[in-house]
């Protein structure tokens, strides 16, 4: 899945408009929506917020990704 996600997250970055998507990834005991320019520089391009804490990627209202648990 983790390839899934980084061919997510690169089509939106080079390939479309970033503005559209949003991050939500699990922060302690709580999910964080983030738009994901702005999830990008505060996880310094997945470096401080690893990949596995993504929990879903969505454009607009539609759900590109979700981890099933």
């Amino acid at each position: 899945m983790k390839g899934a996600l980084r061919e997510i997250i690169s089509k939106a970055i080079y390939s479309d408009d970033p503005s559209l998507y949003f991050i939500g990834y699990r922060d302690f005991d709580k999910i964080k929506e983030l738009p994901l320019l702005q999830f990008m520089k505060e996880s310094d391009n997945l470096n401080l917020i690893p990949i596995t804490r993504i929990v879903y990627i969505r454009k607009d209202n539609k759900i590109l990704y979700h981890k099933h648990r």
